[in-house]
């Protein structure tokens, strides 16, 4: 399937996934721009919000722009349920030939989205990496330590994992089940990509601080969970390479 019809320069159809979780400081602004971008970018869209059982306003802002426009489609879970969780229902709700997420927390540019679609036409998969991580330093070095983990048991050599600026096409996200819960869901992205023989491209995008809401990575709980999930998932791997000798 080509990315662009034959008479226009947009994208045939693109969804936008945002996970929110305690996001309404954020989320109206995100939705805006995604709209804006989307308008740009793609012949028809939809913005696709999934409320990770949020404590504040998060699910009543997104229920009102839902009513104001028909092209936002509200999903919410009724319990915080993990970023992964939230992600994955987004992801599995889109509808559109084209699958783009990001976090709602206005730390990137979705302008930056054009970057991504230059090559949506050649590869599978194209993926965002941030070029200078505006995060603290703690953040940026878990990062280095994560990525070192993943590419040794895993193989998955994309240099930034979990930059929250992705694209794909349709057939990817047909084909593969995420069943991750929590921040591993990049990292299994990647290992079921490679398995499945889909191509990757990455390119250089913008990041900003935060500059409103809390982050949730670098919750000591988040964290473990996470590394639970990796040796769960290094365990099944292993095991299906044997069973496949």
């Amino acid at each position: 399937m080509a990315a662009v019809s034959e008479n226009d320069t947009r994208l045939s159809s693109l969804s936008i996934v945002f996970p929110a979780y305690n996001e309404e400081s954020n989320i109206e602004k995100a939705v805006d721009a995604a709209r804006q971008v989307l308008q740009k970018y793609a012949q028809s869209y939809e913005v696709v919000v999934v409320n990770d059982g949020s404590k504040d306003r998060t699910g009543e802002i997104i229920d009102r722009l839902a009513r104001e426009d028909k092209n936002v489609v509200p999903v919410h879970l009724a319990q915080n349920s993990g970023y992964g969780r939230a992600l994955c229902t987004g992801l599995y709700k889109a509808r559109c030939d084209y699958i783009f997420f990001s976090d709602s927390d206005l730390q990137f540019d979705l302008n930056e989205i054009n970057k991504l679609i230059e090559w949506i036409g050649e590869y599978d998969i194209v993926v965002g990496y941030r070029a200078k991580r505006a995060d603290p330093f703690h953040r940026k070095l878990n990062a280095w330590a994560w990525n070192r983990l993943v590419r040794i048991l895993l193989g998955v050599k994309v240099r930034d994992i979990d930059c929250a600026f992705k694209l794909f096409r349709r057939k990817v996200l047909d084909t593969i089940k995420l069943d991750s819960a929590g921040a591993l869901v990049n990292t299994e992205m990647f290992a079921m990509a490679a398995q499945n023989e889909f191509s990757v491209k990455e390119v250089p995008v913008s990041h900003f601080e935060r500059r409103q809401g809390q982050q949730t990575g670098a919750n000591p709980k988040v964290i473990l969970k996470a590394f639970r999930e990796l040796f769960a998932m290094y365990g099944r791997l292993k095991l299906k390479g044997t069973n496949a000798q």
